[in-house]
């Protein structure tokens, strides 16, 4: 019973093996049937359609921003120096590095002991300068008297030898007496001459006391200028920098003690290319007073401040290219000389120019715009300025057309695109047709029975064939792939 049992069993299992395979066989050979009686169906090609964003082309006048890099320095910089030698006996409380001195105060003094000793000296020769100009004075006083009187003494001898030569005419009188008369005379005529001299001596005393006196007050002047260089006094309000000294320390004349900085004083060198110097100049070949902002980046928080071109430089320098301008700084608030910063400089107004990214313009100078039927054009531009990462363009074709954006290897003259942006919102509305019934059920018909469409994408096409007028981009589309 058992073994006929297993076999009955077996037999089973090989009846359900066979009509499996049967069934399977029937089932190839239909399929093999069906597809060789169905009509060949060729894949209709899709045209591929790019996504761009696109900017409408607007024309309009624009002030360029230049853009350089500049070091920020003082316009007012003073070596403190030292003029005469020896020990610092004082120094200031300010005259330490980063001090904040005001004009005219005193910042160190050096030993004053022997300018101080030469000043003495020299002011008591300068006194001894003055009394000897009093007395030449009084003596040249008396030196006067006594010509006067000499001359009086003349005089009375000429009378007196008149006299005498008119008594010896009478013959009253004698020749002796005649003779004596005119030796007296002569001898009176020789105490003028001699009382002559000593005027003269005394003027040239007078001349000679002057001179000492001159050159006592020059000595007078010069030891108070070696005493006033003993003191180092601020010549402007500002900033100490490199201070080098301590008290009781010895410094030699013409020693560098520190740096005085003015820090309101301050301004930015900064070079350009000789193309952008030539369009900061004025009719006349100068550089115009431009507007200029100077920004420092201080990780993340800007520092910036306001000031104007005020020069350039007078040689292009050994080694270096371009031109050097200098700008002054209105209120530097927070800068420091020394301090690397970004300078932009608005340049003169330029009139019609398009702005567009940097992107939109390839190597050629073209750019893509939006034709008919949504496809590109290229066209050709006139680069007017690079602003970062946009450009200055001009193009009298370009303006109120939709450029593309930014430009990709894919993208070419006569591509077809769907803008996407904010021009493309002020596009033109797509055409929209009307279909007959005939059609309209066509295309529901095809749209119901494809499978392999999504089925929000089904919705939306048949929600659009519902429509009184569909947009004629749409029609096409399904057409296209129906192949007629």
């Amino acid at each position: 019973m058992r073994f006929l049992r297993k076999s009955l069993t077996g037999l089973f299992l090989l009846s359900l093996t066979l009509g499996l395979l049967v069934y399977a066989g029937v089932l190839v050979r239909d399929a093999v049937q069906h597809a060789m009686t169905q009509e060949p169906r060729m894949p209709n090609a899709r045209e591929r359609v790019f996504t761009v964003n696109v900017v409408e082309a607007r024309p309009e006048a624009l002030r360029p921003i230049l853009q350089a890099f500049g070091e920020v320095q003082s316009r007012r910089t003073l070596e403190l120096r030292a003029a005469a030698s020896g020990a610092l006996v004082d120094l200031a409380p300010d005259f330490v590095e980063g001090g904040q001195v005001v004009a005219g105060q005193l910042l160190a003094r050096i030993d004053p002991a022997g300018a101080q000793l030469a000043l003495d000296r020299a002011e008591s020769d300068l006194l001894d300068a003055r009394a000897e100009q009093r007395e030449a004075e009084r003596a040249i006083v008396l030196a006067r008297d006594e010509l006067t009187a000499a001359e009086e003494q003349v005089a009375l001898r000429a009378q007196a030898l008149e006299r005498a030569q008119g008594l010896l005419d009478r013959r009253v009188g004698t020749a002796a007496t005649v003779e004596d008369a005119e030796l007296a005379l002569s001898s009176a005529r020789q105490s003028v001459l001699t009382r002559r001299q000593a005027v003269a001596t005394a003027e040239a005393r007078i001349d000679q006391a002057a001179t000492a006196l001159r050159r006592g007050e020059i000595a007078v002047a010069e030891a108070q200028r070696a005493l006033d260089d003993t003191e180092v006094r601020a010549a402007f309000a500002g900033t100490l920098s490199d201070v080098t000294v301590v008290a009781g320390r010895l410094v030699s004349a013409n020693e560098q003690l520190a740096q005085l900085v003015d820090p309101q004083a301050l301004e930015v060198a900064f070079r350009v290319s000789t193309q952008q110097y030539a369009r900061l100049l004025s009719d006349a070949g100068r550089v115009q007073e431009m507007p200029v902002t100077a920004t420092l980046d201080v990780f993340g928080t800007n520092l910036a401040a306001t000031g104007h071109v005020s020069r350039d430089g007078a040689a292009v320098g050994e080694g270096q290219t371009g031109r050097l301008l200098f700008a002054t700084l209105d209120a530097p608030r927070g800068f420091k000389p020394g301090d690397f910063v970004t300078v932009a400089i608005e340049e003169p107004e330029v009139r019609d120019v398009i702005r567009l990214p940097a992107t939109a313009l390839n190597a050629a100078s073209q750019v893509l715009v939006l034709g008919e039927g949504a496809r590109l054009e290229a066209m050709t531009v006139d680069l007017v300025r690079r602003q970062g990462d946009a450009v200055l363009v001009r193009s009298a074709a370009l303006e109120g057309r939709q450029v593309v954006a930014e430009r990709t290897p894919l993208l070419g003259a006569g591509i077809r695109v769907e803008p996407v942006g904010e021009a493309a919102a002020v596009a033109e509305a797509p055409a929209m047709i009307a279909l007959s019934d005939e059609r309209r059920a066509r295309l529901v018909a095809f749209v119901e029975a494809n499978s392999r469409m999504p089925e929000e994408a089904r919705s939306r096409l048949l929600a659009q064939l519902a429509q009184p007028e569909v947009p004629a981009e749409t029609v096409a589309r399904i057409e296209q792939r129906m192949g007629g």
